[in-house]
């Protein structure tokens, strides 16, 4: 049940961090509308980042278990 949770929290953490990194790459795509190649770029590199943690996380329960 503990892995289960562990699980669960870690895929929480992920989607509330790909929702602010993604929300922070819009406000500032809105006011420097010529650097956006830039800050996408560092936008996906933070979500794989965030992912990245939450799938060791998942896997780090699982092996608990």
């Amino acid at each position: 049940m503990g892995s289960g949770i562990a699980a669960g929290l870690a895929a929480l953490g992920a989607a509330i961090g790909d929702g602010l990194i993604v929300s922070a790459a819009m406000n500032n795509i809105a006011r420097q509308p010529a650097r956006e190649s830039a800050i996408k770029g560092m936008m996906f590199i933070g979500i794989g980042l965030t992912e990245s943690l939450a799938i060791i996380a998942i896997v780090i329960s699982f092996m608990l278990m």
